[in-house]
């Protein structure tokens, strides 16, 4: 069985619902504390031992491909000034030359489009999708662990309370293996009152690269968009399926309560903001 060393971020969203913040920063550069969305998401990843990033990108999102190079001038000008603290923070976050890459979704045709714009970088071996958007760490360290177990497609899974079922893809649950559980079906935002389970699909995925070849084919779905679901719906006909139960908290940075409260969370983690924040925030609340 094929360890899994890559990864394919989706990142050519336009970010509308954070206008006009996002008309010249892509939103994967939007700040939590103090790193950009997606460095986060890249942390995790490489924690649970990722080894290649594969970016589909679009237009106005060099400044991403910017991000994880080696920034000369910055790096001159902080040896210049003696700042070797913050020399050390750049080298910590630099990925290796060859580890990162990048291509272009030419056209916003959907989360189905992106990953398989991402198939020639990918080649014949099980990868993982990661939607930048939702920061869950600690999820791809279960995710890997998840499929040492069992193999096959593994989907991550949290809980939702039944009257918000249909605002997600949500999958069927089959026999259970503890923190596990065999998936057959899935469907996507289903009628109020019809969901199969309150088991929402949650932004991370580990797939076997025969999808690609059903992407390749894939109709148009729900937004008039190529859904990535729909092939997984299709390739589950052929291979196994199991949902990963996320232990932890996902914050999805891509709605604004979710961003916000990824910043207050992560802050009040950090040793050397927690306390200060946390007395900021009571007494703004206090204000209220």
């Amino acid at each position: 069985m094929k360890r899994i060393r890559k990864a394919v971020l989706p990142v050519a969203g336009l970010g509308t619902r954070f206008l006009p913040a996002t008309k010249a920063v892509p939103k994967e550069m939007l700040c939590v504390v103090d790193r950009p969305v997606v460095q986060h998401v890249v942390d995790e990843a490489r924690a649970a031992g990722i080894e290649h990033f594969i970016f589909v990108t679009g237009r106005n999102k060099a400044v991403i491909e910017d991000h994880f190079d080696i920034a000369y001038e910055l790096n001159r000008t902080l040896e210049g000034r003696g700042k070797t603290k913050e020399l050390e923070i750049l080298a910590k976050d630099q990925p290796q030359a060859g580890q990162t890459s990048f291509t272009r979704q030419q056209e916003p045709l959907g989360l189905g489009h992106a990953v398989w714009c991402a198939r020639e970088l990918v080649g014949d071996e099980p990868f993982a999708v990661i939607l930048p958007d939702m920061l869950s760490r600690g999820s791809m360290e279960q995710m890997i662990a998840a499929y040492d177990k069992h193999g096959g497609n593994i989907i991550a899974v949290e809980e939702v309370p039944e009257d918000q079922t249909h605002q997600y893809g949500i999958v069927s649950v089959g026999q259970e293996f503890g923190q596990t559980f065999e998936i057959t079906g899935m469907v996507e935002k289903p009628p109020k009152g019809t969901a199969p389970s309150n088991y929402i699909i949650s932004g991370r995925y580990i797939l076997q690269p025969q999808v690609f070849d059903l992407l390749s084919t894939q109709e148009r779905g729900a937004g008039n968009e190529i859904q990535l679901t729909d092939s997984m719906i299709r390739l589950m006909k052929e291979q196994p399926f199991f949902g990963m139960k996320y232990q932890g908290k996902t914050y999805d940075t891509g709605s604004k309560i979710g961003f916000l409260m990824a910043n207050v969370a992560y802050a009040l983690e950090r040793e050397e903001l927690s306390a200060e924040f946390r007395r900021e925030i009571e007494a703004l609340l206090r204000q209220k």
